[in-house]
């Protein structure tokens, strides 16, 4: 990724102005991509406002007073994205970064002890046939336990430790995370497989049936979200 991004050109994701100034701090090459996380400064000084300009929000950062999973992040680029927890220990403040029904990166209140949600991607057979799940956070675990793709899993920031897993089927809640109904959450009422290469679609339901593509599903919670969602 580039050290420098066009405002015009950023994704409209990220709650920035378009036309009031040509530049906008780039994002360092991490765990999200552009589409699914922002740089660290902007978390700061346009979310979180509380630097003034982009000198105070590198200050801020470089002195260690955010953190982000639990671990202190000093790089003003670093990428943070969806379901990252961010905490500033010193005012006692803790957030999680979703995606708004417009689309865009917005931050809602958590408590001291909430855990990571981590979409289970993929799995892979590594070496001694262990079982190795990849995150979409761009983490991978090794697991002994029958996961599958698109289950969510509670982590613990503390050790990074399992401590609830939600399975990816019918009757649980999820989030959407893109598209059309970005935003939205609802029951999971049916999930279709489409054959060849086409994109596996999944109907949620509300107040209404609405459907989407299947990588914008994450599944939060069974009877009720395990995350605060206002």
């Amino acid at each position: 990724m580039g050290r420098h991004q066009k405002r015009v050109a950023a994704p409209v994701s990220w709650p920035i102005t378009k036309k009031t100034h040509a530049w906008v701090v780039g994002a360092s090459a991490g765990r999200h991509s552009k589409e699914t996380g922002l740089p660290l400064l902007l978390v700061v000084r346009d979310m979180l406002k509380i630097a003034n300009d982009s000198r105070e929000a590198k200050r801020i950062i470089n002195e260690g007073n955010i953190f982000i999973d639990g671990i202190p992040r000093k790089d003003y680029k670093y990428i943070t994205g969806l379901f990252d927890i961010i905490s500033i220990p010193v005012t006692n403040e803790y957030y999680r970064l979703l995606l708004d029904t417009n689309n865009k990166f917005k931050l809602f209140k958590e408590s001291p002890d909430a855990c990571k949600l981590c979409r289970i991607n993929n799995k892979t057979i590594v070496k001694k046939g262990a079982i190795q799940i990849n995150l979409h956070d761009g983490n991978n675990m090794l697991v002994s336990e029958d996961y599958k793709t698109f289950d969510t899993l509670l982590l613990s920031l503390t050790d990074r430790r399992s401590v609830k897993h939600l399975s990816y089927k019918t009757g649980n809640l999820a989030i959407v995370v893109g598209g059309e109904h970005s935003g939205e959450i609802g029951k999971i009422k049916q999930i279709r497989k489409v054959r060849g290469s086409g994109t596996n679609m999944v109907v949620l339901s509300n107040e209404k049936d609405f459907e989407t593509i299947e990588n914008y599903v994450f599944v939060i919670g069974e009877n009720t979200p395990e995350i605060k969602v206002i």
